[in-house]
């Protein structure tokens, strides 16, 4: 019996050695794969992700800040004011302007109660009423005795009558004339007395003392008002008015730039009011005195032209030139920093942001004014991007931080 054949049995390894190579140049082309995948979602991420940026706001400068010797602050206020009150006392009865009111010089803006001094002046114009008519009677009676003075000396000369009667005659007429200035006396007195009683009842009106424009009202009818407001709620001035058309910055220059300032000074003026607009000005005089706590001096600038929008205490920035600046250079014009302007293709261009995005936009630049450059192309109040990246393109995405 042969013996069984066991070769058979055996198991073949020779050919399980290609399946698995292959098995595993196939994970590492999914591993590569796979990591391509992600190398590329990084880049498209970069690509697109938002770019953090910086930016800054395009604002307007003017030429005259290339002339500025200085700067101050101040405030407006009127050369001419006056708080109007009364000599007299008593309770304010008519009231008759408002705030904002314009007045004339003379003008009657409010009256106090006059009852009693108004009584004094009429009894005083009687008096002289009553003077004036005992005068003519003295006047009558002085030249009834003259005429009889000199009957009597005619018919002393012709010896019809004795020297006693001409005696009596004499003394009737220099009584009568004596009488007669002792009324003229009495009328001056009278009509001082008259001037006194309407002093009084002037008193008790308060008028403008000049043109101008009420500011503020500080008594309502009923008040009392006094001249000096010592009395338990009484008051004193009734309302204050100002000269509008002496309106004048007075600005605070620090001691050590007085120097830099003199009468005639040309000067720009900007009101927080209108930030926008400049008024020209000049310096009309300074004030004679340094103030120690503040180490400055008070140098009062007056407005060239007046804009009826300009109040007393308006705050004000005044710039002080060194030249009076032409009609042209008065001008705002757009302004950018120079870290915002790069280039690009040759042409100098600026990164505008709209929402979340940017714009690219070419620009025009021109002369220097501080230390921003006047531009156009953008306008006032634009965000643009402070030194933009050099991938940062037209239409890209943006992350602004204000700076």
């Amino acid at each position: 019996m042969n013996a069984p054949d066991l070769s058979r049995l055996k198991i073949d390894r020779s050919g399980s050695k290609a399946p698995r190579a292959l098995k595993r140049g196939g994970k590492l082309l999914w591993a590569l794969v796979v990591l391509a995948l992600l190398v590329a979602g990084g880049a498209w991420r970069y690509v697109t992700a938002p770019v953090k940026v910086q930016t800054v706001t395009v604002t307007t400068a003017y030429p005259y800040q290339g002339a500025t010797l200085m700067n101050a602050t101040g405030y407006v206020a009127a050369q001419r004011k006056a708080a109007l009150a009364s000599k007299a006392t008593g309770r304010l009865i008519w009231l008759g302007v408002l705030e904002g009111s314009k007045v004339k010089e003379g003008e009657v803006v409010a009256r106090l109660e006059s009852s009693d001094v108004a009584a004094t002046a009429d009894q005083a114009q009687a008096n002289v009423r009553q003077t004036q008519a005992n005068l003519a009677q003295g006047q009558a009676e002085l030249k009834d005795a003259q005429a009889n003075l000199n009957r009597t000396r005619e018919l002393v000369e012709k010896k019809f009558e004795s020297q006693a009667v001409l005696d009596q005659a004499t003394a009737r007429y220099d009584k009568a004339r004596a009488a007669l200035a002792g009324m003229q006396a009495a009328i001056g007195v009278a009509q001082a007395s008259e001037r006194g009683a309407k002093v009084g009842v002037e008193q008790t009106l308060i008028r403008a003392p000049f043109d101008g424009v009420v500011l503020t009202k500080a008594a309502n009818i009923g008040d009392v008002i006094t001249p000096f407001s010592n009395a338990a709620d009484s008051k004193g001035a009734v309302v204050t008015i100002a000269d509008m058309s002496t309106l004048e910055v007075e600005a605070d220059v620090s001691e050590s730039n007085i120097g830099k300032v003199a009468v005639g000074t040309p000067c720009e003026i900007q009101l927080d009011a209108f930030p926008e607009q400049r008024f020209q000005g000049n310096v009309s005089r300074m004030v004679p005195t340094v103030d120690r706590s503040k180490a400055s001096v008070m140098v009062k600038v007056k407005f060239k032209q007046l804009d009826p929008r300009i109040l007393p205490d308006m705050s004000a920035k005044v710039a002080f030139l060194d030249h009076e600046m032409p009609p042209d250079q008065r001008r705002a014009l757009t302004v950018i920093n120079p870290q915002a302007v790069v280039e690009r293709d040759g042409a100098k261009v600026a990164f505008v942001v709209q929402g979340e995005r940017v714009r690219q936009v070419p620009l025009t630049l021109g002369a220097k004014i501080g230390d921003a450059i006047v531009t156009s192309g953008v306008t006032a109040g634009d965000k643009v991007v402070l030194a933009p990246p050099a991938r940062l393109r037209d239409a890209a995405p943006v992350q602004p931080e204000t700076k």
